[in-house]
């Protein structure tokens, strides 16, 4: 199982970005999905999580301004982010709660699976 994260880069202050992340292998299903960042100096933080069921859930710091959505039949999750400021940059990090399927095994790990970060960079 692979999870690939995209759409990172380098915005003005006040502009927005479209973060993509997809969800690739043998998979039997995905529960929640949702998306979480680490500044330099900090802990990783939630920013928006998403249930299979499309029930969001948002840090306050950016109510109103960032927008999660999946699409079930592509395993993919987006993270729309307008009026952004300096301090939302970060690296932006992907997560699933999924169950792997290898033949008749299921395997599903506590913390979910992580994709591989993409910088977000937002200048003054």
């Amino acid at each position: 199982v692979q999870l690939q994260a995209s759409g990172g880069g380098l915005v003005q202050a006040g502009g927005s970005l479209r973060l993509s992340c997809v969800a690739s292998g043998s998979i039997f299903v995905i529960n929640d999905m949702g998306w979480y960042r680490q500044a330099p100096g900090n802990e990783r933080e939630m920013v928006a999580v998403i249930t299979s069921g499309g029930s969001t859930t948002y840090a306050d710091s950016v109510k109103g301004r960032y927008t999660i959505s999946r699409d079930n039949a592509k395993n993919t999750v987006y993270l729309q982010m307008n009026s952004l400021k300096p301090e939302d940059t970060a690296v932006y990090y992907c997560n699933a709660d999924l169950v792997s399927q290898s033949g008749r095994n299921y395997y599903r790990s506590a913390q979910g699976w992580w994709g591989q970060g993409t910088q977000v960079t937002v200048s003054s």
